[in-house]
């Protein structure tokens, strides 16, 4: 089964497909709720995510709809809402949404949602430890030890690492760290991802050693020296 996207906006809906597809989901991106019923009749998803301002049919509409139907009430639903319009979460939540997101969302912010939602709904295992040389997050607990002594990380820090952490050795530019975690409507330069990096590597102590700077491209974290 895949995760279904449901987002009007083609380089948000690009971004969160590209992100998931990395994050090893099978995804479906759709720009409005008319390809998406076909694919819905096709093939249930395992999970929704559902911008509430669509052109035609919108988001609450959509939901409505999907908690109505016999084959389709059970399957979890995270909204996208924008920011600032608490109506908006309240009733999806009163019609049977599974959380949600307030736009402008960090990438692995959405990713964390996702996989608590589905271990809630149990059509996920439950994730493993990562770990990197004397760093070991608990993504369950979201607990960050290093050499077993308890680190205390802000949500960027945190989210920073899980991702380098999920793809060990793989080289990120700041671009790429930057519409990640911060997402596409941050408004800011590659100079925060620096000054990120730099606090979480003085958190981590001896583990600050596993991020690497390549230089002229970005960042990468090894399991390994």
């Amino acid at each position: 089964m895949a995760i279904y996207c449901l987002e009007d906006d083609k380089n948000i809906r690009e971004l969160m497909t590209y992100t998931l597809d990395l994050a090893g989901f099978e995804v479906k991106g759709f720009p409005n709720a008319e390809p998406f019923w076909t694919a819905v009749e096709d093939e249930l998803p395992e999970l929704i995510l559902l911008d509430i301002m669509l052109p035609g049919e919108d988001g609450i509409s959509v939901l409505k709809r999907l908690r109505k139907k016999e084959r389709t009430k059970d399957v979890p639903v995270i909204m996208a809402t924008a920011k600032g319009t608490e109506y908006d979460k309240v009733v999806s939540l009163d019609l049977g949404a599974d959380d949600y997101l307030v736009k402008p969302f960090g990438m692995m912010e959405m990713v964390s949602r996702i996989k608590a939602v589905l271990r809630r709904a149990g059509t996920r295992p439950v994730e493993s430890v990562m770990e990197a040389g004397p760093v070991t997050v608990d993504p369950q607990s979201r607990s960050v030890t290093v050499n077993g002594n308890r680190v205390a990380l802000t949500l960027k820090e945190y989210d920073l690492l899980c991702l380098f952490l999920s793809h060990p050795g793989q080289v990120f530019t700041r671009e790429e760290l930057l519409r990640s975690v911060w997402g596409t409507d941050f408004v800011g330069e590659s100079r925060t991802i620096d000054v990120h990096i730099g606090t979480l590597r003085t958190k981590l102590g001896a583990g600050g050693r596993y991020i690497e700077t390549v230089r002229g491209v970005g960042y990468k974290m090894v399991k390994e020296l």
